[in-house]
């Protein structure tokens, strides 16, 4: 924040406090008695007076009390511009605290799974109950409570992994995360828009979707130049850069013509954040042991 910005923020906010002060003072009225009088504002409505009396003397020392305890809580933590306060509290701190706290409490709860292989883990009640607590906080905002995804976000549930599903390509995909784009028009750039309408026939040909069989077959040759650098001949994808498999019922995007073609046209940009710095070694490996049992449930 700028120096002007913060001497502004501050002025506003400590004229504030101080005029309310003045304001419960310059209107104060003393009276001879504590008994209340008749006397009225001479406002009146719908029959209604109001009366001029005083506020009770309880009442006004409280109010005076809370700005006297504005004032020192504005000398304590921060609240005018760029002033940090007396104490140095900052929200990040507290939260560093807060972490620490719980790795000295909860660190030998987590490190007891440290050693235990990814699929014995997973068959492990209390460690699933623990991965799962882990998932809801840190996970479930993309991926749903139940892992099962959403338009963009992977389905966590089933065996169509766009990054690999064995327990090292998990636990590596939550360690640094994932940065994942398709460009618009694939290695093609120049695609016009027929050759869109054919690689997208032929796209949909893979999994016996409705297609044009005419178009599908034009747009093998777009595949090839386009498409397959990434997915493959085959088009079954290839884990090792994130591309999917474009034979299989399993959809980031969405499967129907539209979607596709949206896809080819525009490409897609999607990108899951490192957990490495928010979550520890152990607590990683428990939560991959979570991910790894939602698609190994039974074994």
């Amino acid at each position: 924040m700028s120096t002007f910005w913060s001497l502004w923020i501050s002025v506003i906010v400590l004229a504030t406090v101080i005029g309310c002060w003045w304001l419960l003072w310059a209107t104060r009225k003393s009276q001879p008695t504590d008994k209340e009088t008749d006397r009225t504002t001479g406002h009146s409505f719908d029959g209604i007076e109001e009366y001029d009396n005083p506020l009770p003397k309880w009442w006004f020392h409280l109010f005076t009390a809370t700005c006297v305890f504005s004032l020192i809580y504005l000398a304590l933590y921060p609240g005018l511009g760029n002033f940090e306060g007396l104490l140095g509290w900052t929200q990040e701190k507290q939260w560093q605290e807060e972490v620490q706290q719980a790795e000295a409490r909860y660190g030998e709860l987590y490190a007891r799974y440290g050693d235990v292989p990814i699929p014995e883990l997973a068959r492990n009640d209390d460690a699933r109950k623990m991965g799962q607590r882990l998932f809801s906080n840190n996970c479930a905002v993309c991926h749903g409570s139940a892992a099962r995804g959403a338009v963009g976000f992977p389905n966590l549930t089933d065996d169509a992994w766009i990054w690999g599903g064995d327990p090292d390509r998990i636990v590596e995909t939550i360690h640094q995360g994932r940065v994942n784009q398709m460009p618009a028009k694939g290695l093609m750039p120049n695609m016009s828009n027929d050759q869109v309408e054919a690689v997208v026939n032929y796209v949909l040909s893979f999994s016996g979707r409705e297609h044009d069989p005419a178009l599908a077959k034009e747009g093998k040759q777009v595949f090839a130049q386009a498409c397959a650098g990434c997915h493959g001949q085959d088009a079954k994808g290839n884990p090792m850069v994130g591309a999917p498999n474009l034979t299989d019922d399993d959809w980031l995007y969405g499967s129907t013509y539209d979607w596709i073609k949206e896809t080819v046209t525009y490409g897609r940009q999607n990108r899951m954040p490192p957990q490495e710095g928010r979550l520890s070694d152990d607590q990683i490996h428990i939560l991959a042991a979570y991910v790894y049992g939602l698609s190994h449930r039974g074994e």
